[in-house]
């Protein structure tokens, strides 16, 4: 998960919206395998007459939606049979000439088939290559019951060439950005919400992710529905950014200007929400008075060289290590704070030791708010009015 997430991180350092009404729909999200890579995978079917499913990484920093397609060339292993073209009546290619295959960014053209084609590639190292095609998509109804929602002509990578660290249930990849390959984006819709369930549950636990339906905050929540303002960034369209102007160690607030967290002039720095990293990142300089301030106020001694994360305390000495006071980590965000639960940024390991589930940018200026520490609570991407809702809820009741 770490590991994962370091190379995303490295990766994002480096590289519109308008009227929707689209129609509402609901799909199944879960973590992909427990404790181990940290992805959560978004569950729908493609194809007519009979829908083939796919489990997609949901990706926030990322547009395109791709699955690993039959006759593939290098294809990792997945759970269920590859997505077969030729089962379905209702495919047809994504001519060069369309204005979602310029979006791909590397993309290119079958010239004797008049097809798009694809290359994408991600921070982790993972890299896919196909063909674009359209298709129907196939969704549950927004309240559960009922048919299902059938969506014509959605575009979708078909990937033939596909290497990277797929260790889950996963068969590609989902993208969740601003861009007009998205999923809200081509669903036409103005909002979409999800709920991460616990990635640690020793059980798989799904949640219903919703993309155009209503705000259900209040039915659910376990305290106060917040808002904040979110921002784009010109020469990062696809990202979602938060305006985050501190943090918080129990009663501390860290003495670190704004301006850390901000956006430059040339596009760097800033603080995105993602849902596609695990473990939060933040910029050097900001990680290290972090760090000192969790060993200043965790009363446990500091494990030398134990393990991949960086800060890890040793609970040898207590018989458990739940009862251990912690203090609280706040995201002070305009108009709103993101108060963690120490599930939410700390995990027990073998040793015994507990560490801290943030990782240093090092060289980065960006902050990336991951998805370990959005566990147990409803997000709201309120693309049409730029704002994120949050509040606490148990995700797998909704």
């Amino acid at each position: 998960m770490l590991a994962r997430s370091r190379a995303r991180a490295a990766s994002l350092h480096q590289c519109g919206s308008g009227h929707h009404y689209g129609k509402p729909v609901t799909v199944s999200l879960a973590p992909g395998i427990v404790g181990t890579t940290g992805e959560y995978l978004v569950h729908f079917g493609i194809g007519m007459p009979r829908p083939q499913p796919v489990a997609l990484t949901m990706d926030t920093g990322s547009d395109l939606i791709w699955t690993q397609c039959a006759s593939c060339g290098a294809c990792f292993d997945q759970p269920y049979p590859l997505f077969d073209p030729s089962a379905s009546k209702t495919i047809g290619v994504v001519p060069c000439s369309d204005p979602i295959c310029a979006a791909s960014g590397l993309s290119g053209c079958y010239v004797k088939k008049n097809q798009c084609f694809y290359f994408t590639g991600y921070g982790d190292g993972t890299i896919s290559a196909g063909g674009m095609f359209r298709d129907t998509f196939t969704f549950k109804a927004p309240s559960g019951k009922g048919g299902p929602v059938v969506m014509p002509s959605l575009s979708f990578g078909c990937g033939k060439y596909n290497k990277g660290l797929f260790i889950s249930n996963d068969s590609g990849i989902a993208g969740f950005g601003r861009g007009p390959q998205s999923l809200p984006s081509q669903l036409k819709v103005g909002k979409f919400s999800h709920c991460f369930t616990s990635v640690f549950n020793p059980i798989i636990k799904s949640s219903p992710m919703f993309l155009g339906t209503p705000d259900d905050l209040r039915s659910h929540a376990m305290g106060p529905i917040q808002s904040t303002p979110m921002i784009q960034n010109r020469e990062r369209p696809t990202f979602y950014y938060l305006p985050l102007k501190g943090i918080a160690v129990g009663k501390k607030r860290l003495p670190i200007k704004e301006s850390a967290f901000a956006i430059k002039k040339d596009g760097s720095g800033g603080t995105i929400i993602d849902s596609g990293t695990s473990v939060t990142t933040f910029p050097q300089a900001v990680y290290e008075q972090l760090r000192s301030e969790f060993v200043a106020q965790v009363p446990l001694p500091v494990v030398a060289n134990s393990s991949a994360y960086d800060l890890c305390f040793s609970t040898e000495s207590v018989a458990d290590p739940n009862e251990v006071p912690l203090p609280k980590l706040v995201f002070n965000l305009e108009g709103a704070d993101i108060e963690l639960p120490p599930a939410n940024f700390m995990a027990t390991f073998d040793g015994p030791m507990m560490c801290l589930i943030i990782d240093n940018g090092k060289g980065d200026d960006m902050a990336i708010i991951g998805n370990f520490q959005q566990q147990n609570m409803h997000i709201v991407y309120d693309v049409e009015d730029s704002k994120l809702l949050f509040v606490r809820a148990q995700c797998d009741e909704l």
